[in-house]
This record gives structure tokens, sequence and C-alpha cells, in this order.
């Protein structure tokens, strides 16, 4: 299993289709802005593959500075439970050993009809050795609980992320939540 820089139009195509059905639209950025980061260097679109080349799953993370926050990260259906997404994480977790590498996740803290959902999730990355930091955000309305593999991020650090990478337009609805 490999990750690969998602160069080839099949290797997006195949992340965009698993991108649009993994997650909520209300938690997804544009994708032709992602690709148009993708070219400025800002964002990393990788293809999760098998040895034979077969997609497995996607990674899409926003490089800033010393930082690196994992913006989406999703297992084919087809190929989850089989240990693939806890091996890409360690894999991911040593691609960027040198930053402080971070993600957010739907807060657990609030009543949802995704409940399950959440908590597996935030029980997998708990196990795969990732922390909570002491905020949480409220971005475009969604309310998300930040997790590191540091403790050295704070607020201003991930509002500045957001607000050098995709300006005023987008870092104004991130809001810390009191």
């Amino acid at each position: 299993m490999k990750l690969v820089k998602a160069t080839h139009p099949h290797q997006i195509k195949n992340i965009e289709r698993l991108y649009q059905e993994a997650f909520p639209p209300e938690e997804q950025k544009p994708f032709q802005i992602m690709l148009q980061k993708s070219q400025e260097g800002h964002v990393e679109m990788l293809s999760v593959e098998d040895d034979n080349r077969s997609f497995l799953g996607l990674v899409i993370s926003i490089l800033y500075r010393d930082t690196v926050l994992l913006d989406y990260f999703a297992i084919s259906p087809e190929r989850r439970e089989g240990g693939i997404g806890s091996a890409v994480f360690r894999m991911l977790k040593k691609r960027y050993a040198d930053k402080r590498f971070f993600l957010e996740i739907e807060s657990t803290r609030v009543n949802a009809a995704n409940m399950e959902q959440r908590l597996r999730r935030k029980s997998f990355y708990l196990k795969n050795g990732m922390t909570f930091m002491p905020f949480i955000v409220n971005t475009f309305g969604v309310e998300l609980e930040i997790m590191t593999n540091s403790n050295s991020l704070s607020f201003d650090d991930y509002h500045t992320m957001y607000h050098e990478i995709f300006g005023s337009r987008v870092s104004r609805h991130i809001k810390l939540k009191q």
C-alpha cells in the first residue's frame, strides 16, 4: 500500500467521487478550489493505492508553514474494516513527522443523527495517537473538535492557516467556540 500524489485524471476522478460520497455537503469545500490550491502547493491530494494501483482511499491535506491539517481522509467503503485506515494513518504521521499534524472531527458534544459514526471516528483517532486540543471551533455553522499529535497548536495558528490559504471569505466563518 502506498500514498501517491494525485496527478493523473483517473486518480483525481476517484478522489472526487469518494470525497462527494464520504463527506456531508456542509463539510465539503468546493472541489475545484481544492484542485487550484493543490496546483499552488497549499493542498496535497493523495490517492491511497494498493500494489496493483487499485484505488483504496483519499487523503487531502492543507500545508501551511510547519503545520499540516488532515482535511479529508476516507477509505473506500468496500475496503473499510480491514485495518487499512490505521495503516494509512501511520503512514501519514510518518510523512508529516516534522510538522504539527492536526485534524478536525465533527463534535461529539452536540446531539446528531450520525452520533455513532462520530464516536467511531473519535475512537479511531484516539487509538491512533491523536489528542484533543483545549478548544473547539465553529466553522460555517459546524462545531468541530481539533485533534493533534502535538500540544503546540493554538486557535490563532489554526485560524491564520485558513486565512492565509483561503482568505477572509473563509476565515471569517471560523470562530472559537465559547
